[in-house]
């Protein structure tokens, strides 16, 4: 290979490196050109399978930064750069290494971290990105719906103690001022006993000319006598 064409191939793989969040290493030994296609079509937009020569990923590696894949680049090697959701894409890679067993997963990288194979098949374990995000969107909404009910809560009780506050309002009115009932001096009852105790105070002043008169008989028989 020229010196140009290599430092191209080897810039190409360096740019994969980087576009992509992780990348998984591959041996596709005895696999044909069809099962090839095959494995592409099931990664999907997730990740793009390239061959590689080893010499040029190594190098394409040390440049991005990399350690660790000097041991796993022999043999004949593919590498998954990973585009989309990374659980997926080892997903995708697991099923097709256990209907087609001469792939095999040799390790990776994720957020420039090296990965060995037990996990990357640890990795195609874990639920999808969209499923993890539904059971997070629910236990918000979960949690949400908590907090509304105790936001609420004291509101219903003090709505529903209005309401019984309001009934007794209508059955006595007086509770309207303030608890306590309106003044003996100006209920109907009161009025009924003033004429009463008046007249009582009066009685004695009536009682006088009575006094006064028996008091002159008493003098004019003394002085008859």
């Amino acid at each position: 290979m020229a010196r140009a064409d290599k430092q191209a191939a080897v810039a190409e793989i360096v740019e994969s490196f980087n576009a992509s969040a992780g990348a998984v290493l591959t041996e596709y030994r005895g696999l044909t050109v069809k099962e090839l296609q095959d494995l592409r079509r099931s990664l999907g937009e997730n990740a793009t399978y390239a061959v590689v020569k080893n010499t040029l990923a190594k190098l394409a590696a040390n440049e991005v930064g990399i350690s660790g894949f000097d041991d796993l680049l022999t043999g004949p090697t593919a590498i998954a750069f990973i585009n989309g959701d990374v659980v997926e894409a080892a997903k995708g890679l697991r099923d097709f290494a256990k209907a087609n067993p001469t792939l095999v997963i040799k390790g990776g990288v994720l957020d420039g971290k090296p990965l060995d194979a037990d996990e990357i098949a640890k990795l195609a374990s874990l639920e999808s990105r969209e499923v993890l995000l539904g059971k997070m969107a629910g236990a918000m909404l979960a949690s949400l719906s908590q907090a509304v009910y105790l936001l609420n809560a004291p509101l219903a009780q003090a709505a529903r103690l209005a309401g019984a506050l309001q009934a007794k309002a209508e059955q006595d009115p007086s509770i309207l001022a303030g608890g306590a009932a309106t003044s003996d001096v100006d209920s109907p009852a009161a009025a009924e006993e003033a004429p009463a105790a008046d007249a009582a105070d009066e009685a004695p002043a009536d009682e006088a000319p009575a006094a006064d008169a028996a008091e002159t008989s008493d003098e004019g028989d003394t002085a008859e006598a």
